[in-house]
């Protein structure tokens, strides 16, 4: 059922990177899978439990607990360390603990500043699987009714051209930061000045990425936000100087907000159905990690009306305590929260512009309206033999049936082995070129650099590497069938392989 379990909750990534039929040798293909598939077995076994008619309950307890234990299990082979900085003050984020307390949140956790993240949630009390750390009523949750029952709403609404809802919550954060009476002041007096994302980055910060698509991310976000404000502005202040006062409407202020929903919002199922974006005080400081304890927190309890951050694997007191912000790459990190994790990130891939055409009728993959390939580092792979390398099988298969039409039908496995050299010798080209384009290693030490040039240059010594490993894979893999060729020569021609 596990097995069952951890294929169907693949996401797309990790079906394209599956090798064969098996998990990798640690026995899962990737920790928040397996995570996602053993609470899915859990829910099932408690769904089933709460069945009256259900004639076999003590077995199901005894699956139940054995469940738990092995989400316990794993969960203990994966803590990281957390380290407080008690010299930080944190008065700001403690008054609005004291506001959500009396909003009716119910919390179990802390705000601390924590080395190697900033700001962070940590358990208060040792946290168990099904615990609920933190309960927040919708009344204290950020949404677009708080914008619509606001004296900008009527104005935005008579734009000529529209403006969608989403534009007009940035608008409206813009000002309600800065207004005194605002039922969200708490809230507003904890975020920084800068958000310190890769949409702020400097020109020092830019000219580090070049070799990178990274840079060309970064700057078509900020051309998008651009044009936005502009479209936007000085029209707004013109026409609604009381509601849109200059000082309040600059650029700078208009890329905060943009930086303000971008890392800090949450899609949320409200118990109607509908599907709002939403700043969600307190939970706002759970920093995102890729073995999350928090994994399903998008939906509002219709019986309770709040939203609950229930655990997915134990949390201890003192514990930072994360949840999952996405299945996002490094770079899709850094430019809308400004940070790249600190753990391997399976979801680091490079595209290739390969056509897929030929690929339509492959049984392997569904491609029938083409597929982007992709590869990242190799060291995911457990997999390095001949004809493998640790590159995935949908671009192997690819490039192979590419090249079919060559193959020698005197001698069909020499054929496929001089196949096998020209694909990785064309890898090798390719990769070589990237890793040129990424330049030189900056000798400059870290501690002299800007924030923004260090996580520039953090990330793109991880570009580095990925290409690294493909290469060494790519030279490895050809060593391996040059010497498989070398030796089927040898014996049709009579003679001993050297």
């Amino acid at each position: 059922i596990l097995q069952v379990l951890r294929i169907m909750l693949l996401d797309e990534a990790e079906l394209y990177f599956r090798e064969d039929d098996s998990c990798s040798l640690m026995g899962y293909y990737t920790q928040k899978n397996e995570l996602e598939a053993l609470n899915s077995m859990l829910s099932h076994v408690n769904s089933s439990f709460l069945d009256d008619t259900c004639s076999h309950k003590n077995v199901l307890q005894d699956l139940r607990e054995a469940i738990i234990q092995l989400i316990r299990h794993f969960g203990d082979k994966n803590i990281t360390e957390t380290t407080a900085i008690n010299s930080q003050n944190c008065a700001k984020e403690n008054f609005l603990l004291q506001w959500g307390e009396k909003s009716g949140v119910k919390n179990r956790l802390q705000i601390a500043y924590i080395e190697g993240f900033g700001r962070g949630a940590i358990a208060v009390t040792d946290l168990k699987v099904g615990d609920i750390a933190l309960e927040i009523p919708v009344s204290a949750v950020i949404s677009e009714d708080a914008m619509k029952n606001s004296d900008m709403f009527p104005a935005l609404e008579k734009v000529d051209d529209g403006i969608s809802t989403e534009t007009m919550l940035l608008l409206w954060s813009m000002k309600e930061r800065y207004n005194s009476s605002s039922t969200f002041k708490n809230y507003f007096d904890t975020l920084p000045e800068e958000f310190n994302t890769g949409l702020s980055f400097s020109v020092d910060a830019m000219v580090a990425l070049d070799g990178t698509l990274l840079l060309e991310e970064i700057i078509q976000a900020k051309e998008h936000l651009r044009n936005q404000y502009d479209a936007l502005f000085p029209a707004l202040c013109k026409d609604h100087p009381d509601i849109f006062p200059p000082e309040l409407c600059t650029w700078e202020q208009f890329l905060w907000a943009c930086e303000l929903w971008y890392s800090n919002s949450m899609k949320i199922q409200f118990a109607d159905g509908a599907l709002k974006t939403c700043l969600i005080p307190i939970a706002g400081f759970l920093n995102h990690s890729l073995y999350p304890h928090i994994m399903q927190y998008g939906k509002v309890d219709s019986a309770t009306n709040t939203l609950k951050f229930r655990m997915s694997r134990p949390c201890y007191a003192g514990e930072q305590c994360y949840l999952s912000y996405g299945n996002f790459s490094s770079s899709h990190l850094i430019t809308f929260y400004g940070f790249m994790p600190q753990m391997e990130n399976p979801y680091d891939v490079i595209q290739l512009d390969i056509d897929g055409s030929q690929d339509v009728c492959s049984d392997e993959f569904d491609v029938s309206s083409g597929i982007t390939h992709m590869v990242r580092d190799t060291w995911f792979s457990d997999n390095h033999d001949i004809f493998h390398y640790g590159l995935p099988a949908p671009l192997l298969n690819h490039l192979r049936r590419a090249q079919e039409h060559f193959l020698d039908a005197v001698s069909p496995l020499q054929g496929k082995l001089k196949i096998e050299i020209e694909i990785l010798g064309d890898l090798c080209s390719t990769f070589s070129g990237m890793m040129e384009n990424l330049g030189e290693v900056d000798s400059e030490s870290r501690e002299n650099m800007d924030w923004d040039v260090k996580l520039a240059a953090e990330y793109k010594n991880l570009q580095r590497r990925i290409i690294s490993s493909i290469l060494s894979s790519c030279y490895a893999g050809r060593k391996l069938v040059e010497d498989e060729l070398c030796k089927s020569m040898a014996k049709d021609d009579g003679s001993p392989s050297q």
